[in-house]
């Protein structure tokens, strides 16, 4: 008996050269994308990851947010997407989490890298796990970024981020407290990534990956046409699919 093909149950991501398009996005934002079909979000961030690491002069540092509970398991994850000195479980001081996204390796031979991105698997599992921590974690990463963007006088290199998970994502960008749209605020005045970089607020993109699997939607370099920009946020409107 020959072996009958398998319907795959979620429609692939059909858009044509998606993944360049979307990389222009980044070179001005970080990146919050979300569906809620696991396979679609797994078919996107594989893709998406491949493409930048293939890309000269870009390093790629893949997060598995599926085990990201907590604090030691996003240090254990990140210690080894990064080389560097031993990791602290802490996000601010020496030998911390911070200080380790600062790290630049270089090796013999080979230019550094002028671009760094992470891609964030199931960052939502975290989200519903610990809010506040996921937050910090958020506002680590952004605001590394931001410093090494405008404030630093080492060679440039680009750090962005990209959060793939599921509609929760989608919702915590609206929250203005949550981190996809301020910096952390720790009670003790400005925030510290504010005072540090001059930024008033991070940088995101909202970015609906179920339009990338339906032909002939309405999509501007890869997302959703952009409806306004506020506090440092780059909003777009859902897909006319989001409701059906």
């Amino acid at each position: 008996m020959s072996a009958l093909s398998r319907k795959p149950d979620v429609p692939p991501l059909v858009v044509p050269d998606w993944q360049g398009d979307l990389t222009q996005l980044l070179d001005e934002a970080h990146l919050v994308a979300w569906s809620e079909f696991p396979q679609r979000r797994t078919q996107f961030a594989v893709q998406l990851g491949q493409f930048l690491g293939s890309l000269k002069d870009a390093e790629v540092c893949v997060l598995y947010g599926k085990f990201i509970t907590d604090l030691d398991t996003f240090c254990y994850q990140l210690e080894r997407a990064i080389p560097g000195p031993a990791l602290e479980r802490r996000i601010h001081g020496p030998s911390s989490i911070v200080s380790l996204l600062r790290e630049r390796p270089s090796f013999h031979g080979r230019a550094q890298s002028k671009y760094r991105f992470y891609i964030w698997h199931d960052a939502d599992v975290l989200l519903k796990a610990d809010h506040v921590l996921f937050g910090k974690l958020v506002d680590a990463l952004a605001g590394v970024a931001a410093e090494a963007e405008y404030v630093s006088d080492d060679l440039l290199m680009i750090h962005r981020a990209v959060f793939v998970g599921s509609s929760m994502l989608d919702v915590y960008a609206d929250d203005a407290r949550g981190q996809f749209s301020s910096w952390h605020d720790d009670g003790k005045g400005e925030p510290f990534w504010q005072v540090v970089t001059g930024i008033e607020a991070p940088s995101f993109l909202r970015y609906r990956i179920d339009a990338l699997s339906v032909p002939g939607c309405p999509v501007q370099s890869g997302a959703a046409p952009v409806a306004q920009h506020s506090m440092g946020r780059v909003l777009v409107p859902r897909s006319p699919m989001a409701d059906s």
